[in-house]
């Protein structure tokens, strides 16, 4: 049977070869209609732990890439997308490696995805929710603005039964229909390892497409570390907050910029240097304040 509808994968990792290999598995366990073809694209940034071998080995059918270990996720993911790209699939599913989908997480976005073209929404973004395995607690999915004043000030949209339209996403588990790929294009090379997911939702939004988060949650996902090695931690001391600002998983002032200017107003400057004027001042009195940009 052709297939109706062609999904490119596309995932990228580091050394975390069991959660990767967890990924995969709950990736191929999917249960899809029959005329839907899932490809994978997986890019191993240079893994140490055997995760490539392992996956040539479990799953053969996995398409490879490979880089030099400074990819991180924006930049693994790109390349993973530009890849798939030069295959003009009709739709482009972004997985993190240490997301494990439900067996109906991927038939949930395509059907969202299609009742949405249906209904006029035929540049819609699908938004996956994850929980944490442990607390069932939301980690990842939609972002909705909260703030009148902050134009980069979001809150996590809780999943209901029915799909509800959001301002940007989390990268963790998006299906991105192949109209909305040829507009927007892929993820911008300015961002290192973060942000570049919600700047792609905020710049599908600014070109006239739509983001929306699916009925209910699709997978697990625990959400990153926060304590003792973020940035936002108002425990440690100014020197090593900075330190961690400036790390690739940071928040950069070079990349900041680029984010807060792209999608606030005239402004940016004052959006752009409140986190890190209250990085400073929590250093200094050490108190509970913190801040989520």
């Amino acid at each position: 049977m052709k297939p109706h509808s062609t999904i490119a994968t596309i995932i990228t990792c580091h050394n975390r070869k069991q959660k990767t290999l967890a990924s995969l598995a709950a990736l191929f366990n999917q249960v899809l209609p029959a005329d839907v073809l899932l490809v994978v694209y997986l890019v191993d940034d240079a893994s140490t732990d055997g995760t490539r071998e392992a996956v040539q080995e479990t799953y053969p059918q996995v398409k490879l890439l490979g880089g030099d270990g400074n990819l991180f996720w924006n930049g693994g993911m790109r390349q993973g997308l530009a890849e798939a790209m030069k295959h003009d699939y009709d739709y482009y599913l972004w997985l993190n490696d240490d997301t494990v989908l439900e067996p109906s997480a991927v038939n949930t976005l395509l059907a969202t995805s299609r009742n949405l073209a249906e209904q006029g929404h035929r540049r819609a973004i699908a938004v996956g929710s994850t929980r944490d395995a442990a607390t069932g607690a939301l980690t990842y999915g939609g972002w909705l603005r909260t703030s009148w004043w902050h134009p980069l000030h979001f809150r996590l949209l809780e999943p209901i039964a029915e799909a509800q339209q959001c301002s940007t996403m989390n990268g963790n588990c998006v299906l991105i229909p192949r109209e909305v790929v040829e507009l927007v294009g892929n993820l911008d090379p300015a961002f290192i390892h973060s942000m570049g997911d919600i700047d792609y939702g905020l710049r599908s939004v600014q070109q006239n497409c739509t983001v929306w988060v699916v009925p209910g949650y699709v997978g697990t996902c625990s959400a990153n570390p926060s304590e003792g090695n973020c940035w936002e931690d108002p425990n440690m001391s100014l020197l090593d907050r900075w330190k961690q600002v400036m790390q690739p998983k940071g928040f950069s002032p070079k990349e900041s910029k680029v984010l807060v200017k792209r999608h606030t107003n005239i402004l940016w400057p004052i959006y752009w240097l409140l986190p890190y004027l209250r990085l400073i001042l929590t250093s200094v009195r050490r108190g509970p304040l913190g801040y989520r940009g």
